[in-house]
């Protein structure tokens, strides 16, 4: 297990009793795990430049300390010598209006002094990689069928291409949470821990049938979790886990891309719009809250645009084939 160099430091702050109190604030209230986590790292990251400057108290942080610590932020340097993303910013910066809003709703403090701090808002860029339908298709040939890993890794990929769900979403999936017989699967707190139906297509169906039948039992060890997906050793997989199994069969496929799981979201997300489907209902497949989250798939959707633009624009091939013919003919009666 990898050693936390700043563990001693963050434990003997002022600042660490009233970070353990607040996360513990947030477990009581039901936030999920990836959220906690998000949380317990900003603090501690605010904790040690804090420490750096002899600030033991949250008594002592005032508005000026915060922009000074946000600035920090903004001119630090990774180790590879990048900056920090707005993202990365804003995912640390967050965190912090949350903790002092929360101490001074508990009295620790009399006044908010991150109440009036502007944060960088997250960009919603546009997906890097999309893959074509045929890409997907060969990276779904990929695995050995012969075998039961490769059974169960080809199932994994069809359901994460015909429902988009995320990684954490797949490696949760119990037997239960699948309907063959309504073509459904239930997506059981998701992110922002909310629970979604949705629909499942009918290869992917029946790849899982047969992973159920031929695969899932010769990977159970013991007893039974009901974990739909199952690791060699018998067990559920972890997230990590599953991208390193995806992203060497995509390399195989000699694809050469970042991502692994979430280029299926985004591939599923993509052709589906282009085949037609309203983008509200691209939302309901995604889980996603707003719809402007779902909106930059219509960014990256560019076929039905290119038909349009082939069919539309006067500057068409075919205009300028019939003007060079008429050109030449010219030119030979002039001759």
């Amino acid at each position: 297990m990898r050693r936390d160099p700043h563990k001693e430091v963050v434990e003997r702050s002022g600042l660490f009793p009233y970070m353990q109190a607040f996360l513990e604030w947030t477990e009581v209230k039901g936030y999920s795990h990836d959220t906690l986590r998000r949380r317990r790292a900003a603090l501690k990251r605010l904790i040690v430049w804090c420490d750096e400057r002899e600030l033991q108290t949250p008594q002592e942080i005032t508005k000026p300390i915060l922009e000074r610590y946000q600035r920090y932020l903004y001119y630090y340097r990774k180790s590879d010598g990048q900056p920090l993303t707005f993202g990365s910013q804003n995912v640390m910066l967050t965190p912090i209006k949350t903790f002092f809003k929360w101490l001074t709703r508990e009295n620790h403090i009399l006044y908010n002094p991150a109440s009036e701090l502007e944060i960088p808002q997250k960009p919603k860029r546009l997906p890097k990689t999309i893959l074509p339908v045929e890409t997907v298709e060969d990276i779904l040939r990929q695995p050995d069928i012969g075998t039961v890993a490769g059974i169960r890794d080809r199932t994994m990929m069809e359901v994460l291409y015909s429902t988009g769900i995320r990684r954490m979403e797949l490696v949760k999936l119990t037997l239960y949470d699948v309907d063959p017989r309504r073509g459904t699967l239930m997506i059981r707190e998701g992110k922002g821990r909310k629970d979604r139906l949705i629909p499942i297509g009918e290869r992917a169906l029946a790849w899982v049938g047969k992973y159920q039948s031929e695969s899932r039992p010769a990977l159970l060890t013991g007893k039974d979790s009901g974990t739909l997906f199952l690791t060699d050793k018998g067990i559920a997989f972890r997230r990590g886990a599953v991208g390193a199994r995806i992203k060497r069969y995509i390399r195989q496929a000699g694809i050469e891309v970042e991502g692994s799981c979430h280029l299926f979201r985004h591939a599923m997300a993509t052709h589906m719009l282009e085949n037609g489907a309203d983008i509200r209902f691209i939302q309901a497949m995604l889980g996603h809250e707003d719809l402007s989250t779902t909106e930059i798939y219509t960014h990256v959707s560019i076929e039905k645009l290119r038909q349009i633009h082939a069919a539309t624009h006067p500057a068409k091939l075919e205009r300028l084939t019939r003007q060079t013919s008429s050109d030449a003919a010219v030119d030979a009666d002039t001759v």
